[in-house]
């Protein structure tokens, strides 16, 4: 199966975490959010004790804290909604440098800042370690519908070439004189679009026809598959397996 395009996550490296295969890393980052999830959002010190393991598998992985911290500006969205909480959630109020906030709305600011942090940092962990064509094959050795993978896969082979293809046509316009600045010009992009939908269209015809011609029946095959030692999953399981530990004493303490 195809789909070889880097992606700017991956950082090309030579380490243990990189060399685990995609599926065992697949199970490992889901169980590891799934513990996240369910530890009681009073026990802080626990989320502290997810985010060293999470900076001891960036070490072991060779990834910088500055690469992490930067891809982790995508969750800025979800602190805006985090940072509003305090001040519309209804409750039991309290005054934090003479400002009234809402004390469940200060939990649930946490709670999802905490968790939605980590989460997003060990997904971001995932994806500088393993290259997109390894993440779909994990998935589908995890079990996901073939069909799934192949849409997947398409869509990220073809994803730049949709692209190019728009630079090509927004490069035509500016060489014809054409400058969106109004309304009045919304009808022209709206003739793009659909141009550019009716040549997607037509490749994709062509692509499966060549697909077709070559004996593709529904499924593609699969070159490298890899499975995992039991060696492999265990490392694999120490990210999660740790964190199961921590959830644990914070629910008990």
């Amino acid at each position: 199966m195809g789909a070889g395009h880097a992606h700017k996550l991956y950082r090309r490296a030579h380490s243990p975490v990189h060399a685990l295969p995609p599926h065992a890393k697949l199970a490992a980052v889901f169980a590891f959010v799934v513990v996240v999830v369910a530890t009681p959002r009073e026990a802080m010190w626990a989320f502290g004790l997810y985010a060293v393991l999470l900076g001891v598998v960036a070490a072991w992985a060779r990834v910088p804290a500055g690469f992490l911290l930067k891809r982790l500006l995508i969750e800025i969205p979800f602190v805006a909604f985090a940072v509003l909480m305090p001040f519309v959630v209804p409750g039991e109020q309290t005054t934090v440098l003479g400002v009234q906030l809402s004390v469940p709305g200060l939990w649930g600011a946490w709670n999802v800042l905490a968790k939605g942090t980590l989460g997003v940092a060990a997904s971001v962990l995932l994806a500088a370690t393993t290259e997109l064509r390894a993440l779909l094959l994990g998935l589908q050795r995890l079990g996901l519908p073939s069909l799934l993978v192949q849409i997947a896969s398409f869509m990220i082979r073809y994803g730049d070439v949709i692209t190019d293809e728009m630079r090509r046509m927004s490069i035509a316009r500016r060489s014809r004189g054409f400058e969106a600045r109004g309304v009045r010009h919304w009808g022209v992009l709206a003739k793009t679009a659909g141009a550019l939908f009716i040549r997607s269209y037509e490749r994709g015809e062509r692509v499966h026809l060549a697909m077709v011609s070559r004996g593709y029946t529904g499924s593609m095959p699969v070159i490298d598959e890899v499975a995992a030692s039991r060696a492999e999953w265990t490392r694999a399981a120490a990210l999660p397996g740790a964190a199961l530990l921590i959830c644990l004493l914070g629910w008990t303490l």
